[in-house]
Formats: structure tokens, C-alpha cells, sequence
């Protein structure tokens, strides 16, 4: 039996390897990465990915939505397998780290047990989950989502892109559909290491955050319609602007936001205006708002607020309005075993460390309905995330692996 002591750690020199040489595909404009969902560059890190999973022994599999799943062997072939994973996408202007580092993370872990000769009873699986991030395919965890049955895969492959492309038919264009059935994979757990993208861990100067919850989330997509119709000749009294019930609307996303606190967030983080021209009065805006709390009290109350009020702003500006909602779960509480695991593990390693409550969404949420799961997370500089500025310490990304890898062999159960 191997000891899980205070020198069983990754190779750090390794992982900050891989971490850079991924970040080189879909490089950004700003030092960080547009490695979005589907496109060409998506297609290349995959394919690096998965030359690095073979070349680690692992085998690959791959489901119809994408989601990749590299399987190391373990000692008894009737064991459900531990997985760990997050995405390889990225945000049009994203870093280098978010989600990169829980796959890669993962990765590494597969490594080290391979460097030391380790088996276990369990086989480990590392898995990139397709469109985390939701940006060009709305909603976000969207392959999670349908592997957890929370969406349908038939409505996941019309999803379309800002230039009216479908999720199916970019994900066989780029040569990225398995023949497995999608959520047709069992687990004993999962665990997902991910940046912090908050300022908590920094500020306190901890080294993992052991993530007890996640918040809940609803995504509302409105669309005002209005009047096109010129800004200089229209009179004030006889516009039907659009754009000003967007803007009304935003405050009072801001204004029932704060009326929840604590623990209650909201903003409108996406706008499209029609027609986008400096002298056309907007006739059309779609644009959308982003709630979320671990209070799921707190975040029903909050869009039902909202639904009313933008109503009303419509209403009196005389303007349409449709709301759809495009994204949501409810909050997380993550399995007590798996979160336990982790946190024996920071305290086994040395590694300071607090509980946290996740503010994003994340696959783990979607997988936490199906398998005992858990989150661990590392600062990063600032809080900053979904920025090409985000930055982390190659010390951060270790210790978040190497609690990781302690927190996997503890439910894979070492034999040798």
C-alpha cells in the first residue's frame, strides 16, 4: 500500500508546461486565449489533448456531444471510474487557466500515478467537457447539461451561433462526433479543480478553496422592440427607443440585485443593438441578464421581480417585449465524501484553505445530480477571470493539483 503522505505531489514543471503549450493554440490578442467552442482552434487543442492522454497510456473515448473521456485502466474491471475534468474552451477574450487547468490538472494526475507506479482500484477517467463556457452556443455547460438530462441533445445541436450556425452541425464540421451515447457513462465521483475567479483566496491568502456549494443561476434573454427611425429629425415625445428600455431594464437588474443582499448577484453582461448604427434609434435590443445565488429563495424571488419590472419599463415606453429564459440551475450543495476528501487532502499536504462557495457555474454542478462530486479551486491574481489578463502562480496550479491527487487516490482506493 502506498502512503498518501506529504511527498506524493505532482510534477509542477510539467503541468506549467502544458498549460503554456496549450495556451499557444487560439492564442488572443492580449496574452490570454480565444479558443472558442467548436472552431478550428477548439479542434487543435483537442487533438493536442488527446495525443498527450494516449502518450500517458490512456484510451479515449468520445460521446455524440463531443465530450472527450480518457480512461486510465484500474485492478478490478467491474469498478465505476473516478473522473476529473472541466473544459478546454474559452471565452472570446478568456485566459489561459480558466477550465484549462482542471483538464490539464487531470492530466497530470494520470502522469504522476504512472511515474510512481501507482494502481488503483478504480479506473480514472480525465474529461473535457464541450462548450463550458457558453458563449458562442448558449447556455453555458451545455454537453454536461445534456449528459446530466438536463437538456435534450437533439435541442442542444440547434443551438446556433451569432452567424445562425448549429451546434451539430460546427461540432461534425470540425470532426468531433463520437458514437457514444451521450450520459450513458456511470461514475463513483468526480472532482473538478478550477481557478477561484473571485478575489477570496488572494485576499486571504489561501492556497485552496474547498467548495462546499454552487451558486444558482438564471440566464433571462430579452428582446425589446421598438422603431427604427432617425436621432436627429424624430421628435423625443414620438420615439419608441429601444435602446432606452435596455437601459432601464439594466438598472433594474442592478436595483433588485442589491435589494437581495447578501449573497445575490445580477448584471447584464451581453447586449446586441439593432440596427447598430451612430444615427438610427435602436427598434430593436436583445440582451441578456445574468442572476445568481446560492439562495434558491433569493433566486426565484429575483426573476420573478425582474420579469414584472421590465414589464412595466416596457409598458410605459411603449415598446415589445419577449424574455426567454436560456440558462439556468438551481444552487449546488456538493457531495459531503468527496468535499471531505478534499479537504483532508489540503490538510494533509499543509496547504492553507478555507471553505468556499463557488459564484460561476461549472460541469461539476451539472455532474453533482448524477455522482458524489467535488470542487477544488486555486487564487488567481485578482480575482480576474474571463479576461486575457487572468493569472495564476505555477505554486497555485500545483497545490490545487496535488490536493487533487490526493483527494482522487483517497475514492480510487490505491492497491499497489
Amino acid at each position: 500500500m502506498t502512503s498518501l503522505g506529504q511527498n506524493l505531489k505532482i510534477n509542477s514543471d510539467r503541468l506549467w508546461d502544458s498549460l503554456m503549450d496549450m495556451a499557444k493554440i487560439g492564442p488572443g490578442v492580449a496574452g490570454g486565449n480565444n479558443r472558442q467552442t467548436l472552431t478550428d482552434e477548439d479542434a487543435k487543442g483537442r487533438a493536442l489533448f488527446q495525443s498527450w492522454c494516449e502518450a500517458a497510456g490512456c484510451t479515449m473515448g468520445l460521446d455524440t456531444m463531443g465530450n472527450m473521456f480518457a480512461r486510465r485502466e484500474g485492478t478490478d474491471p467491474d469498478a465505476l471510474p473516478v473522473y476529473m475534468g472541466s473544459h478546454l474552451d474559452t471565452q472570446p477574450t478568456g485566459g489561459k487557466y480558466d477550465g484549462v487547468l482542471g483538464v490539464l490538472g487531470g492530466l497530470e494526475v494520470v502522469r504522476t500515478l504512472n511515474d510512481l507506479g501507482i494502481k488503483t482500484k478504480h479506473p480514472i477517467v480525465v474529461t473535457n467537457w464541450t462548450n463550458e463556457e457558453g458563449t458562442r452556443f448558449a447556455p453555458a455547460m451545455l454537453a454536461s447539461g445534456v449528459f446530466a438530462g438536463k437538456h435534450t441533445q437533439d435541442w442542444a445541436y440547434a443551438r446556433e451561433d451569432a452567424d445562425g450556425k448549429t451546434f451539430g452541425d460546427e461540432l461534425k464540421r470540425i470532426g468531433w462526433v463520437g458514437d457514444e451515447q451521450v450520459g450513458a457513462r456511470k461514475m463513483h465521483a468526480m472532482f473538478e479543480l478550477h481557478i477561484e475567479q473571485g478575489p477570496i483566496l488572494e485576499v486571504e491568502n489561501k492556497d485552496i478553496g474547498v467548495v462546499t456549494h454552487g451558486q444558482g443561476l438564471w440566464w433571462l434573454q430579452c428582446t425589446v422592440t421598438g422603431k427604427d427611425a432617425h436621432t436627429g429629425s424624430t421628435p423625443m415625445n414620438m420615439r419608441v427607443n429601444a435602446g432606452l428600455g435596455m437601459a432601464r431594464m439594466t438598472e433594474a437588474a442592478h436595483q433588485i440585485a442589491m435589494a437581495h443582499q447578501p449573497h445575490a448577484v445580477g448584471a447584464v453582461g451581453h447586449c446586441d443593438v439593432y440596427p447598430n448604427s451612430r444615427n438610427v434609434i435602436p427598434g430593436k435590443v436583445v440582451f441578456t441578464v445574468d442572476f445568481r445565488s446560492p439562495d434558491l429563495e433569493k433566486l426565484t424571488s429575483m426573476r420573478a421581480q425582474y420579469e414584472v419590472k421590465a414589464k412595466e419599463i416596457a409598458d410605459e415606453l411603449g415598446l415589445g417585449l419577449e424574455i426567454e429564459p436560456v440558462g439556468h440551475f438551481d444552487p449546488v450543495t456538493f457531495d459531503e465524501g468527496c468535499v471531505s476528501a478534499v479537504r483532508s487532502a489540503a490538510e494533509r499536504l499543509g496547504y492553507s484553505h478555507t471553505d468556499i462557495v463557488s459564484g460561476a457555474g461549472h460541469d461539476a454542478c451539472w455532474i453533482n445530480d448524477l455522482a458524489p462530486t467535488a470542487m477544488i479551486m486555486c487564487p488567481c491574481v485578482g480575482g480576474l477571470s474571463h479576461n486575457e489578463a487572468e493569472d495564476i502562480s505555477k505554486d497555485w496550479a500545483a497545490a490545487g493539483t496535488d490536493v487533487m491527487l490526493h483527494a482522487v487516490l483517497e475514492t480510487a482506493e490505491i492497491v499497489a
